[in-house]
């Protein structure tokens, strides 16, 4: 009688010891070395809508209109201060930075300041101009640092140029009739 002998068949096991060692050190290589979110929150004081308030050298307020075709510098008191119209379609705020160091000298305690824009200003126009009334690249001691300007900021509608027009024309009108 013969005997059949089988054969046996050894299955080959896969030696992944090395690979398990690889995302062992790799994974929380990768986790640390990841941004997830990058997050910069700037507090904003919103106006609370109009109040009556004795005006003093305390309660100035500053604003920067942005317009389309300008940026108005503007105060409470006297009204303009400086009209920075635009170089072919882009804003001028460097010149508008020029414009708030000069009033931060004559103003050091001021730390307040309200941008008013139209409904048809970009987003990364209002951001770049938040930028510039907060702060601006110094030198100090041989080191670059951002020195403040006006660090609370207000934003608001800027007021419609026609009705501002038609109120002109109405008191003109009013002083025409007397």
């Amino acid at each position: 009688m013969r005997r059949k002998h089988r054969k046996l068949q050894v299955e080959a096991e896969l030696d992944i010891t090395a690979f398990m060692n690889l995302m062992i050190v790799l994974v929380p290589v990768l986790l640390l070395s990841m941004v997830f979110a990058h997050t910069s929150i700037l507090d904003l004081n919103f106006p609370s809508g109009p109040s009556e308030i004795k005006l003093d050298d305390e309660n100035l307020q500053l604003q920067v209109v942005i317009r389309a075709d300008a940026l108005i510098v503007a105060d409470s008191k006297g009204g303009l201060i400086k009209r920075i119209d635009n170089n072919s379609g882009e804003y001028q705020f460097s010149a508008l930075q020029d414009i708030l160091k000069q009033l931060k000298a004559r103003l050091p305690d001021k730390k307040d300041i309200s941008l008013l824009a139209e409904k048809e200003t970009s987003y990364q126009t209002l951001v770049t101009a938040m930028d510039t009334v907060r702060s601006y690249p110094a030198v100090v001691a041989l080191s670059l640092v951002e020195a403040e300007l006006f660090p609370e900021i207000s934003i608001g509608d800027a007021p419609d140029l026609p009705a501002v027009a038609n109120d002109a024309s109405q008191a003109q009108s009013a002083g025409d009739a007397q």
